[in-house]
């Protein structure tokens, strides 16, 4: 197929090698010009406008760090839904479930696929896809799912995958400010970061998605997967998706503020576990 490939941030990047090494005949584009540059060695081509990225794809993919970036791309002037017709637009992005279906009232042809894992998960195979949209139009997909590898789960609506990520990232968030906040229990009480490591770092109560960061919860250091701008970007989303049905959330908004704080304090560049630093 050739699929256009649009934001090449960590996981925009990641998607394309996958994409790439499928056999697919990419085009890449990204708002600072030269991210592709590897890719665009191994035979991609460098769009210099979405536009032009798009232009002869059979698939359009999308992966930016937030609504407005995506509202810009999709929904701006000459944006990709008025020059790609009925084609699929796929967005991976961890967006706002409002947006999704806006964008799905704008374009049957729309699919949410926001992903759970890391980058390597994606390069690896390993990652999960959370497809939202017609059913017709993701069954059209089957050639890009086949070379992403790992599972697709698949929703009637783009907003249910949106509000899915959301979920578990939620989830992932909040058991990092819990091991940040047991590993300053323990070092307050006097235990050493070996004590702590032999105590927690096994612990049946580690839930696997912390046990890939809990070395770098204790040291401090780590690869960036997810910053902590990120973060509390997708915590505050997920405090307006309860509220929009009617609910308040209590450790949500604490889980944003942290992560704020973290951004604030000059990790914003940082991975989610710079979060740790807030209590040092």
């Amino acid at each position: 197929m050739k699929i256009a490939v649009l934001g090449l941030g960590r996981m925009g990047r990641a998607v394309a090698h996958r994409l790439q090494d499928g056999g697919h005949d990419l085009t890449v584009w990204n708002r600072t010009a030269g991210r592709g540059d590897d890719l665009v060695t191994a035979g991609a081509i460098e769009a210099h406008s979405p536009g032009q990225a798009v232009a002869d794809a059979d698939v359009a993919i999308s992966s930016l760090a937030n609504d407005d970036a995506v509202r810009d791309l999709a929904l701006g002037s000459g944006g990709l839904l008025a020059q790609f017709g009925p084609r699929p637009y796929v967005d991976a992005s961890t967006i706002s479930p409002s947006l999704s279906r806006e964008l799905a009232d704008r374009s049957s042809h729309f699919v949410a696929l926001p992903i759970l894992g890391a980058p390597q998960a994606v390069r690896d195979g390993q990652a999960t896809y959370l497809a939202g949209g017609d059913a017709g139009v993701i069954d059209g997909l089957e050639p890009v799912f086949d070379s992403l590898g790992g599972k697709v789960k698949r929703y009637d609506r783009p907003e249910k995958a949106s509000t899915a990520k959301l979920a578990v990232n939620l989830m992932l968030l909040s058991g990092i400010v819990t091991v940040a906040e047991a590993l300053t229990v323990g070092r307050s009480g006097g235990l050493t970061d070996d004590q702590l490591t032999d105590l927690l770092g096994d612990s049946p109560m580690l839930a696997p998605g912390l046990k890939n960061r809990f070395a770098a919860l204790v040291d401090g250091a780590g690869p960036t997967w997810w910053t902590t701008v990120l973060a509390a970007k997708d915590a505050r989303l997920a405090t307006e998706v309860a509220l929009a049905g009617g609910k308040e959330l209590r450790l949500a908004p604490v889980v944003r503020d942290l992560f704020q704080a973290a951004a604030d304090e000059g990790f914003d560049d940082e991975d989610i576990v710079a979060v740790v630093d807030l209590y040092r």
